[in-house]
């Protein structure tokens, strides 16, 4: 499975990476990197971080199939994650908060997921919740098509679930 990930938005989202961020973009992006590691379940999984701006100094872990992006001006991060949702289209899930982004990976035929989605998702695969709370579930439910049987959700929906759930794999 590819992933798109959104890189500040994702890192913005979340209260330990933002204050990882207040350090330095560095510190900030390096957290984020590290969650990914841990997070990798599946040798195929193959995870894309898309940031704005230039790499000024560090590296990026090396475990796992984990590769950042740094757009160049006068592309945007977003300019780059919409053009990279288009290229893989159905192939990959994108994961951003950001509305006109998952829009186009929409368009695109990528699913698409909330970066709360995701760190709930990695969240709950690195500490599993007690009781019997339901793996198919989450907060934000994915749209619906209007279209078919209204108690199934559309393929993309399914799709993004079974996404979630591989993250949520203990």
């Amino acid at each position: 499975m590819r992933w798109l990930i959104d890189g500040y938005n994702v890192i913005r989202r979340d209260p330990e990476l933002r204050s990882r961020e207040a350090e330095s973009l560095e510190a900030g992006r390096r957290a984020l990197l590290h969650l990914l590691v841990r997070a990798h379940r599946a040798p195929r999984d193959e995870f894309t971080v898309v940031f704005d701006g230039a790499r000024v100094s560090g590296g990026a872990p090396s475990a796992g199939r984990i590769r950042v992006i740094f757009s160049r001006p006068p592309l945007t991060a977003d300019d780059e994650l919409m053009r990279l949702a288009r290229q893989w289209r159905s192939g990959g899930i994108v994961v951003s908060s950001d509305r006109r982004i998952q829009d186009a990976a929409r368009r695109a035929g990528s699913p698409a997921l909330t970066a709360e989605q995701f760190l709930e998702a990695l969240e709950f695969h690195a500490d599993p919740p007690t009781g019997g709370k339901d793996l198919n579930t989450t907060d934000a439910e994915p749209v619906r098509d209007k279209r078919g049987n209204p108690r199934r959700l559309s393929k993309k929906a399914r799709r993004a679930r079974r996404a979630l759930g591989r993250l949520r794999q203990p």
